[in-house]
């Protein structure tokens, strides 16, 4: 794919990032046996990813608005396009060990988003789309899923942790979903949820209390795959709400009435 001078920075960012975290990624193991633990140094490897895409980001073009997860939200002196970076999703994989973690950057224009990269470096696997152009997985185009019935389907969720008010919803979702689907799973990275509902290894998603930083990049790699996303409050944004389902257009609509089904 050609992408755009955006899309292309977008791109060369990741993968700097992506880099620096492998190398961090490897020491992980060691640090698990210490007695201070692995924590302080996963989120410094954190932050420095963010600063080595904000730095390139930012560097090239510097009217541009930011949110990032580590940094916050920053305007631009073009209050129409920012970008959204979550440097490192998956950290509690990648503080355990576990090689399932991604870089995620997008490119809102207008409230909308226009471009959006994932890169699962430590599988080496870059996710990339822009609108009306598709979305690919390194060479290879991506679509959804041709499943047709929910019994075969397979979708991915976040379950909420450490006491989180979502919980409780959450578990009504598992307990209507479970019995009517092929399997749920829990991977631990919102961004990679989307990428693989967009590659069709899953045939859906969903989440609650979700941040624009964790999904903003997946939304437009599904939405170019032929895939449908939307909020779990149907009155409300995706980004409002904090929340999204997202799946292929035969499951869309089925996996949206059971979610929402909440009393």
């Amino acid at each position: 794919m050609q992408g755009s001078a955006n899309l292309n920075l977008m791109i060369k960012a990741a993968r700097k990032a992506g880099r620096a975290l492998v190398k961090d990624f490897r020491e992980v193991e060691n640090l698990q046996v210490s007695s201070k633990g692995p924590g302080d140094f996963v989120s410094k490897a954190d932050r420095e990813a963010e600063r080595i895409i904000k730095e390139e980001l930012r560097g090239a073009r510097p009217t541009y608005g930011w949110l990032g997860e580590e940094t916050g939200e920053e305007a631009g002196e073009d209050p129409t396009r920012r970008w959204i970076v979550d440097p490192l999703d998956g950290t509690t994989n990648f503080l355990h060990g576990l090689p399932h973690w991604a870089v995620s950057i997008a490119l809102e224009h207008k409230g909308e988003v226009v471009a959006g990269v994932v890169f699962d470096a430590a599988k080496d696997e870059l996710y990339y789309a822009e609108k009306g152009l598709g979305a690919f997985m390194n060479e290879s185009r991506l679509r959804v899923s041709g499943r047709r019935h929910m019994i075969e389907a397979l979708f991915a969720t976040g379950v909420p942790f450490g006491g989180r008010s979502t919980l409780p919803a959450t578990l009504q979702d598992l307990a209507r979903l479970m019995p009517v689907c092929a399997g749920v799973r829990r991977f631990g990275s919102a961004a990679l949820d989307l990428a693989y509902v967009a590659s069709g290894r899953y045939d859906g998603y969903w989440e609650r209390g979700i941040h624009a930083w964790d999904i903003a990049a997946g939304l437009i790699l599904v939405k170019e795959a032929g895939g449908f996303v939307g909020p779990v409050r149907a009155e409300r944004g995706i980004f409002e709400s904090n929340s999204v389902i997202a799946a292929n257009g035969e499951l869309f609509e089925p996996l949206c009435k059971i979610i929402r089904d909440v009393n």
